[in-house]
């Protein structure tokens, strides 16, 4: 399997607190996750996006209200970058009371102020196309996040086939982590993603940074494009998946789990700044633990009634 992210090095730039906090939160959140399936008191599955936190959290700044935002099935970072409600995230994938859906669509399946997210592979980028046309000459966008398996779904050629014929204002972001479920990039997809959306006439862009400041300097002259021109922008990020593809299941092997780990963030972030970053550490920490606490002992969500 190939590893494809930047060898690691300190941040070039330094995050502020409220973008600390939500990297942080999002990683609590999502170990938080899997201490409760240990526990066998969550049911179905879950995908975490454990050491690919940083790729939401870049992008936020990037993406304005009036935005859409469209998630898969390893979307809890996607949705608390954008909307950082912990409490009613968690009580979704719990099925108690104050679920963002009524506890319905569990883990995989939200619906909440313009973030819409599904289990279905791919799926998502029609429907986002769809909702681009709308948007066309609002200054606002559609941004879908897929990964690299997602693309030996015809879904995604359709997509963007009619989102480069109608030049929408579309970003599809791509987190490569270098393995789709259990089988690597490599064993499954011929060429590359760069040359799929030029077949296309589609912009594409390679970012392998973990830096959340350089990946927004980068970006923001592009994403802007999206918004004026307007035209679709593909961005493929190569990342580290660190957790399993869903609650348990690691297949890969232990030297690659390893490099996944050096390639992390939350390492480079601590020794650049340790003192803050422990204080804010903890801080999210501690967070997550309470809102365990408090979502855990609430009554489960009554079928059919409200949120």
């Amino acid at each position: 399997m190939t590893v494809t992210a930047a060898p690691a090095r300190s941040p070039l730039y330094a995050l502020d607190d409220g973008d600390l906090r939500s990297l942080l939160l999002i990683r609590h959140f999502e170990r938080a996750l899997l201490h409760l399936f240990e526990q066998g008191v969550l049911s179905g599955t879950t995908h975490t996006c454990l050491g690919q936190e940083y790729i939401p959290v870049a992008l936020s700044a990037l993406l304005r209200d009036a935005d859409f935002v469209f998630s898969n099935h390893r979307g809890h970072g996607h949705f608390l970058a954008r909307h950082p409600d912990p409490h009613g995230l968690l009580a979704e994938i719990m099925g108690r009371e104050g679920a963002l859906c009524g506890g319905v669509g569990g883990s995989q399946h939200i619906y909440h102020r313009r973030f819409l997210s599904t289990g279905v592979q791919g799926e998502s980028l029609p429907v986002a196309t769809g909702v681009a046309l709308k948007l066309a000459g609002t200054g606002a966008l559609a941004c879908a996040y897929i990964g690299d398996g997602t693309w030996g779904e015809g879904a995604v050629y359709e997509a963007l086939n009619m989102a480069s014929l109608w030049r929408v204002p579309l970003l599809v972001v791509v987190e490569h982590n270098g393995i789709a479920q259990s089988t690597p990039t490599s064993a499954q997809m011929a060429g590359t993603i760069a040359a799929r959306a030029a077949a296309f006439g589609v912009r594409h862009h390679h970012v392998s940074s973990t830096d959340a400041g350089e990946i927004r300097q980068i970006l923001a002259p592009l994403i802007d494009a999206v918004r004026t021109e307007p035209s679709p922008l593909v961005v493929e990020f190569a990342t580290h998946r660190l957790g399993p593809h869903s609650k348990g299941d690691d297949t890969r092997p232990p030297e690659e789990i390893r490099r996944a780990a050096e390639s992390d963030w939350y390492d480079r972030y601590a020794e650049a700044d340790p003192e803050r970053f422990a204080r804010i550490d903890r801080e999210q920490r501690e967070l997550v633990e309470r809102v365990v606490a408090e979502v855990s002992a609430r009554p489960h969500a009554r079928p059919g009634g409200a949120a």
